[in-house]
């Protein structure tokens, strides 16, 4: 969905800067160059737009569900790590940026879901994904979240980032988060309460192209990854008026547990080891929430997370 509204409105760009109205490509330049900083400070939401009636008939589909297994005290603020990517990031999306079921379960909580910060040099496309409460994924733009100092700022990052996406086959339980501690160490550093959360379905909603680890496949995609920021994972699903294929994601019932906070001290300068303790710590927390409610969802009780 990203890359399609992307693309769409990279086209409609080029398309004014190349017709008659080429002086509104250029005041949209300038309006992107006073606006450039605006998605690492708290982007521009729109609760208009969250609440478009599109989203509930984008919820519905699947259909998209929140857990609540805790209170969130919106006295602090949080860090909720998302897991898994899968494809579309479908169950963050639905959940944090469309719709009340957050701020009915987790009332007096604001949740900014932070995504590459290559989309916020998208024209257009920016304003839209700013509007439904997404911001960079930058260092600057979580800090500006967390430094909320009343509490009730919610960050919310898909902790195994673009390279996940390639490990989104049906069935599939290998998340990427043995070496990503930089959440980590923003959680100490502001004293932001951590987070687990697990997104039950999200690697149901496509089938991809077999890409085992040192294929020639999953090295171009790699590489490609590397060089553009954000990976290309080949994928398909089904048609509008027919089930055999398409890019329209199958009708799999996504259900985003959110799982109970780790209290967080705040430390200016925390050690590795401290960096490693609380890492492991989530780890086994991310776990232990997992096997809790994998019998609820359809995962077999001889399957277990695989971290790397």
């Amino acid at each position: 969905f990203l890359y399609l509204a992307a693309q769409f409105c990279c086209g409609f760009f080029v398309i004014l800067i190349l017709g008659n109205f080429w002086f509104l490509a250029v005041l949209y330049l300038l309006w992107l160059y006073l606006d450039w900083e605006t998605p690492c400070a708290g982007g521009r939401r729109s609760q208009w737009v969250r609440s478009w009636t599109v989203w509930k008939y984008f919820r519905e589909y699947f259909p998209i569900h929140l857990i609540k297994t805790s209170d969130l005290n919106p006295n602090h603020n949080y860090l909720l790590g998302f897991h898994p990517h899968g494809v579309l990031v479908a169950g963050a999306f639905g959940n944090f940026c469309t719709g009340p079921s957050f701020k009915n379960l987790f009332p007096g909580l604001t949740p900014y879901l932070h995504i590459m910060p290559i989309w916020f040099g998208c024209p257009f496309f920016r304003e839209y994904i700013m509007c439904a409460g997404m911001v960079s994924a930058s260092k600057e733009s979580v800090s500006y979240v967390l430094n909320n100092e009343g509490g009730g700022h919610a960050s919310i990052i898909v902790i195994g980032g673009a390279e996940e996406s390639l490990n989104a086959h049906p069935g599939s339980l290998t998340l990427n988060i043995l070496k990503r501690k930089g959440f980590i160490k923003m959680a100490l550093k502001h004293g932001a309460h951590l987070v687990p959360v697990f997104s039950f379905g999200e690697n149901e909603l496509f089938k991809q192209v077999a890409n085992p680890k040192g294929s020639w496949l999953r090295n171009v995609q790699e590489k490609l990854q590397k060089i553009m920021g954000f990976a290309l994972p080949l994928f398909h699903a089904r048609g509008v008026f027919q089930y055999s294929f398409g890019l329209i994601p199958y009708r799999q019932p996504i259900h985003t547990v959110v799982g109970s906070p780790i209290p967080v001290k705040r430390n200016l300068n925390p050690t590795t080891k401290e960096i490693d303790d609380l890492h492991a710590l989530y780890l086994q927390k991310l776990r232990q929430l997992f096997e809790e409610h994998k019998r609820n969802y359809g995962i077999p009780e001889h399957k277990s997370l695989i971290f790397e």
